[in-house]
């Protein structure tokens, strides 16, 4: 077995959900940090939801209120989430081109 130290960058994030990232069949993943920065001079909310492999979904973060010109880090500490095969994160605010999303995670194949 592999195993990966991944980043993803989301950019812009606005209304329309968005993917993070998607775990290929064959991967698992552990998220070991996120961090959601408000790039606005306003505050808001940002969603982040984990898909599972039947496409149930389930909120990780619902609508967090985020300050202006701030970061939120949603996964720090050693505070892991756990990304199995086929799942996905996908992300959205309330706001258009409003939100970074930095995650990091062990990608393991």
């Amino acid at each position: 077995m592999a195993t990966y130290f991944r980043t993803k960058v989301v950019k812009n994030l606005g209304v329309t959900p968005t993917q993070v990232v998607q775990i290929a069949e064959t991967s698992k993943a552990t998220a070991i940090g996120m961090s959601l920065t408000n790039l606005t001079e306003s505050i808001v909310s940002v969603s982040v939801l984990l898909t599972d492999g039947s496409s149930t979904q389930g909120y990780f973060l619902k609508d967090v209120e985020i300050p202006p010109q701030t970061s939120l880090r949603a996964i720090n500490g050693g505070e892991k989430l756990i990304i199995a095969a086929g799942n996905e994160l996908t992300a959205y605010a309330n706001v258009q081109n409003a939100v970074d999303i930095i995650l990091s995670y062990v990608e393991i194949i």
